[in-house]
């Protein structure tokens, strides 16, 4: 009888079939260990028919009998004589609360052929012991192993087993009856758990640790070793070693750099597999050390030399695949099209950073937070606070402080494209004040950054406290796990990191209406509809714009359905990835020398043009002069808003003819209609003074001449450089309800309305 499962033993017991009948042996057994002194109650584990629970009552017990087959205690009920102290019950003992039993103590429990069937044992034994009263037993009574055909080894208990069983108690007595065992149990004891291996096991795999380690200017040292490959310090742990205590050991053996485990973080642990064994690798960051790298090992190593992270993607040799994992780990996204591996990432609370190290980055970072609000960036005292508490450099490992503390310029590119190009960065201090500013968030704000890597997140922690929330988001799994990994080590751990399309905002971590504020860090060349509805009435976003080709990060504030502006700052990010990323029409003339663009969408006739371009050129001064430095952003967008065919005109440095003049810096304002072209250029015309001159080429030339100097001198006219018309951001399918004189841009999504008549001032 091999049943396991309750539906079998109920199936047995309703077609009327029995079980191992009660042996005198056990009777007698059972008579002279168990019969009691005085009232006493049992409890029958797995009773079947019940014939030991009678057997019970009539040595002097009061008997609950339990078993999980029905069809078993529907027959022992009804076969059990009128009178006996004995109450059959439906209960799973293993599955069953315990609470359901009728007593809530018993002075014997008993397992009669029952225990080896049980799946959680000894859960359920120290669980029964719970119901014990003083001076309890438990009693098994069970078949041995050793009398069992091998296929009915699942109803007996083997000799380990019964001591298992039998070392939990003081007083554990065993009897013979007919070749079973009765297990008599008193007085529980407990004993802290024994620990010990197994048998020496065969080595079935690799170990070791990889060391990051970097100097001063933040470069990384790696060793071109005899094998001809460039490597990380390293190597397997000693028995009884930690990573860390591996990793300052080998760096000190190999390197005669010196450093304490206390300064070495575990950042992730790597598995891969090298000739079909099993790989596994610590990365590990050392943050501080002292000496000068020494070949001390001239039997694996030639030289030790330090190397900028952004060097190694094009390091001259082969890189030690270990090596590189560790790389990617301290820089994610540093290399690309890496073997693969299962990283598993350390959660540190705070990165731990050298005396030294913190006193240095503490004065930088004040200094840097003094040129911001000295240059009126930052004017709030929250984004201060903000400022001077986060420690920007620890988001930038490698990179060193003077560069990541430099209030104008610290742009640093955290990923690039297989062409060199950034596609994930960390932007200047500068507009992150800016931005956050504009966003004016509060204490207890909830907000949405769309696009991370981790600083940005940081201060509007910072700004809106312990009350507020903070997610940030991209879709660039690289970045993600990077701001992961900074965030908690820098001590942000509440900010929530999602993978995700920021296309679609963030869908299961925010609900409609429920954002103050949302944060855009990429350039966006559209505003998609969940940015407005996430956003709660007031609520602000700060997004950087493109409209045709040119970026502003706006401020708008929600108002009902619509986003109205509120400032313009010009600005440049990394262009947007997904269903978001901008798609432009562009057309190539003359064999690639010069492409038209139309960053909104538009077309031209190329063969036209390029007849256009062959005629001669028509010139005009527009008698509009600026000095130099002088920001004309705003003169951009209002061409770009009021002149019909507005495009973008590049000229290929290397195969231009001459026949359009190349702009100096950027891709010239062009308009391109009716078979012709005109392009706006600044002509130098004295030490420090500039002039706007238009080129115009084709049938149209002289119209677009015209039409454009119309325009340059009511721009110079009529609006400030500062000024920025105000733009009203509506669904494109929320009707035509734009006011008097406003000038429409239609998008894939949104409808902008630029309105010249109520300009915003905007700052330098």
């Amino acid at each position: 009888m091999g049943y396991t499962q309750q539906g079998e033993w109920h199936g047995h017991y309703a077609r009327g079939e029995s079980f191992r009948a009660l042996t005198d042996a056990e009777r007698a057994v059972l008579d002279s260990a168990l019969r009691p002194q005085g009232s006493a109650v049992a409890l029958d584990v797995g009773c079947g028919l019940g014939e030991l629970a009678l057997h019970l009552h009539e040595l002097g017990y009061v008997v609950d009998a339990v078993d999980y087959a029905e069809s078993a205690i529907e027959r022992a009920a009804a076969q059990a004589p009128d009178g006996v102290a004995v109450r059959f019950l439906k209960h799973d003992i293993e599955h069953d609360n315990l609470a359901a039993l009728p007593h809530a103590a018993y002075d014997l429990i008993i397992f009669r052929m029952s225990y080896a069937f049980l799946g959680n044992r000894t859960w359920l034994s120290n669980r029964l012991r719970e119901h014990l009263r003083p001076g309890g037993t438990v009693c098994i009574i069970t078949p041995l192993a050793s009398g069992v055909p091998a296929d009915r080894r699942d109803i007996a208990l083997d000799e380990e087993e019964i001591a298992l069983v039998t070392s939990g108690w003081a007083m554990a007595d065993r009897f013979d009856a007919d070749g079973m065992a009765v297990l008599v149990l008193q007085e529980p004891t407990t004993a802290p758990v024994a620990v010990a291996d197994k048998r020496r096991p065969t080595p079935q795999g690799l170990i070791g640790a990889g060391v990051v380690v970097t100097d001063e200017q933040g470069r990384v040292l790696l060793g071109r070793s005899v094998r001809g490959v460039w490597e990380l310090p390293g190597g397997k742990p000693s028995p009884g070693e930690s990573f860390e205590q591996a990793a300052v050991r080998e760096l000190a053996e190999e390197t005669s750099l010196h450093a304490s485990a206390d300064d070495a973080q575990v950042l992730a642990v790597l598995m891969d597999a090298t000739h079909d064994i099993p790989r596994l690798t610590a990365a590990v960051r050392v943050t501080a050390h002292q000496g000068t790298p020494t070949v001390t090992e001239p039997h694996l190593f030639h030289r030790w030399e330090w190397h900028w992270p952004a060097d190694i993607p094009a390091l001259a040799g082969t890189l030690f695949t270990p090596s590189a994992h560790v790389l990617d780990v301290a820089w994610p996204g540093l290399l690309q099209d890496l073997p693969p591996v299962h990283r598993t990432l350390a959660r540190q609370p705070v990165a731990p950073e050298s005396p030294e190290r913190a006193r240095e980055s503490q004065q930088l970072r004040q200094k840097m937070t003094d040129q911001l609000i000295d240059q009126g960036y930052i004017n709030d005292a929250s984004v201060e606070t903000a400022f001077r508490r986060v420690r920007r450099h620890l988001f930038l490992p490698g990179v060193d402080l003077e560069t990541v503390y430099a209030a104008a310029d610290a742009v640093v590119p955290t990923k690039r494209d297989r062409n060199g190009k950034a596609t994930s960065t960390v932007s200047a201090p500068w507009l992150q004040a800016v931005m956050l500013r504009e966003a004016a968030l509060r204490a207890g704000d909830t907000a949405l950054e769309i696009g991370s890597n981790g600083p940005n997140a940081a201060l509007m922690q910072e700004v809106v406290g312990p009350g507020g929330r903070i997610i940030t988001m991209d879709i660039d799994p690289f970045v993600v796990e990077r701001t992961a990994r900074f965030l908690p080590a820098a001590g942000y751990d509440r900010v929530c990191v999602v993978l995700g399309d920021g296309e679609h905002g963030a869908p299961g971590f925010t609900d409609t209406g429920s954002l103050d504020a949302i944060i855009v860090t990429t350039q966006a060349p559209d505003i998609p509809p969940a940015w407005i509805t996430s956003l709660v009435e007031g609520g602000r976003l700060v997004v950087p714009l493109t409209i045709h080709g040119y970026s502003w990060a706006i401020a708008f504030e929600k108002r009902g359905h619509e986003l109205v502006s509120r400032s313009y700052t010009v600005c440049g990010f990394v262009p947007m990835q997904g269903a978001g990323a901008q798609v432009e029409d562009v057309v190539s003339l003359r064999g690639g020398e010069i492409r038209v663009r139309f960053p909104e969408g538009g077309t031209a006739d190329a063969e036209q043009l390029t007849w256009a371009l062959e005629a001669r050129r028509l010139e005009r001064r527009t008698g509009v002069t600026m000095p130099g430095n002088t920001p004309f952003d705003k003169l951009m967008l209002w061409l770009a808003t009021t002149m019909e065919g507005f495009c973008r005109l590049a000229v290929d440095p290397d195969l231009d003819t001459g026949v359009v003049e190349r702009a100096k810096g950027w891709d010239a304002a062009a308009v391109v209609r009716d078979s012709s072209l005109a392009l706006l250029l600044l002509q130098q015309t004295g030490p420090s003074t500039w002039e706007w001159c238009i080129h115009a080429y084709g049938p149209a030339a002289k119209q677009l001449t015209e039409e454009m100097t119309q325009q340059v001198i009511v721009w110079d006219r009529d609006h400030h450089i500062r000024d920025a018309p105000r733009l009203t951001v509506r669904s494109r399918l929320g009707g035509d309800t734009k006011e008097k004189g406003a000038r429409t841009l239609m998008k894939r999504h949104a409808r902008l309305d630029f309105d010249w008549t109520r300009p915003h001032r905007t700052s330098l």
